[in-house]
């Protein structure tokens, strides 16, 4: 009988003490900044049934990233160099600037962040035959907050890119052409052609 007693004295503390744990751990979470993790680097290829000066000028029409790439909301071309993103991001919205330090028409794209999110990337065209071509990314970030981390660590950022790669494959391969071309070059993030 005695055990008994002392057993449901100890259950409401150890009930407080769990809801003082939790309501703890759920304010560090929320006032905590931002909780950072390492840059993480995906890469990955699609071939496509258009010859490479194609895919190229497809890809350099940013505006139209919205309608393939999963959950970019808007890009827009400020100047030949910068480009402005918006996206959702878990139920989260994010918006930074990406500059163009390389650009060399059907060869390469290789951009990076200069404010906000952390991103930087390279992608790479290559002639696989008269029609068709191959587009490779590599890209690599820094997932910020839970979220993020949690699901780059079960590798929805790369199922991500694998699929906004095989839409634009559909989208370039579907309109039978590209809707635009910007054939200029860009070394060290300056306009030379």
């Amino acid at each position: 009988m005695f055990r008994r007693r002392n057993a449901r004295r100890r259950r409401p503390l150890r009930s407080i003490l769990l809801v003082l744990a939790g309501l703890g751990a759920g304010w560090l979470v929320v006032r905590r900044p931002r909780i950072r993790t390492e840059s993480r680097t995906i890469t990955d290829m699609v071939e496509v049934d258009v010859p490479v000066s194609t895919a190229y000028n497809e890809w350099t029409q940013f505006e139209r990233f919205p309608e393939f790439m999963e959950g970019i909301e808007e890009v827009r071309q400020l100047d030949d160099t910068l480009l402005h993103w918006g996206a959702s991001i878990g139920r989260r919205h994010a918006e930074w600037k990406a500059k163009i330090l390389e650009q060399e028409p059907d060869r390469r794209i290789t951009w990076q962040s200069v404010d906000g999110k952390e991103t930087r990337g390279t992608v790479l065209f290559e002639s696989a035959g008269p029609a068709k071509s191959i587009v490779r990314i590599a890209m690599s970030y820094t997932p910020e907050g839970p979220i993020e981390a949690v699901g780059s660590a079960a590798g929805l950022d790369a199922r991500r890119i694998r699929e906004d790669l095989r839409r634009f494959k559909e989208q370039i391969e579907s309109q039978g052409g590209e809707s635009g071309a910007w054939r200029g070059e860009i070394h060290s993030g300056e306009r030379t052609g």
